[in-house]
């Protein structure tokens, strides 16, 4: 039988400074075009807050690591909806008001966090998502997620900048593995 429970918010971590793992919450505020109103990534850009589903959580976690929601520095850690499938500018509902577009899809990690050092890899760089507060409100464990529409590819918050150094980071990490690199969709995410 197919699970059908709505996707929920498991925790709302947020954090004073950057570089840190952030603190494992049961609520925060959003501001509109800003983010969490309390947390250190928050501000005029694109990548205002961040989405982790715990389901890629779990995947360090059976790889011997002891970590949980808030380690990847996410500020929103989710359950029940995949997240990678979102291309950007797809709009995604929390709770009754919250709305978020999603901007970014994974990010380029200029200095390895502790996690990766410690386990050789993180999810983050490939699976975490960031937004922008297109409507502001309260964010709460066990809020719903609801996606309310599908995005073309863009977002007018995001710079063609950010873009180009993913897909550079990209096709590097590739030829590392000795893979080909696809080109990037318009769903911002590489064909394979």
């Amino acid at each position: 039988m197919p699970d059908t429970a709505p996707a929920t918010v498991v925790s709302v971590n947020l954090s004073p400074k950057k570089t840190v793992r952030k603190t494992p919450g049961t609520h925060g505020t959003l501001i509109l075009d800003r983010g969490f109103d309390t947390d250190a990534h928050a501000g005029d850009w694109h990548r205002q807050v961040s989405l982790l589903a715990i389901e890629s959580i779990d995947k360090m976690v059976a790889a011997g690591l002891d970590v949980g929601p808030g380690d990847f520095a996410e500020n929103i850690t989710t359950r029940g909806i995949d997240l990678l499938a979102l291309p950007v500018g797809s709009v995604v509902k929390i709770g009754d008001e919250v709305l978020l577009e999603i901007s970014q899809i994974g990010k380029v990690c200029h200095t390895k966090c502790a996690i990766y050092y410690q386990a050789g890899d993180c999810v983050m760089p490939r699976e975490g998502l960031f937004a922008v507060v297109r409507q502001a409100g309260d964010v709460n464990v066990g809020d719903t997620v609801e996606v309310v529409a599908l995005g073309d590819g863009t977002c007018d918050r995001t710079p063609a900048s950010a873009i180009a150094e993913f897909e550079a980071e990209k096709a590097k990490e590739a030829a590392e593995r000795g893979e080909a690199c696809a080109p990037a969709s318009a769903s911002g995410h590489l064909e394979v």
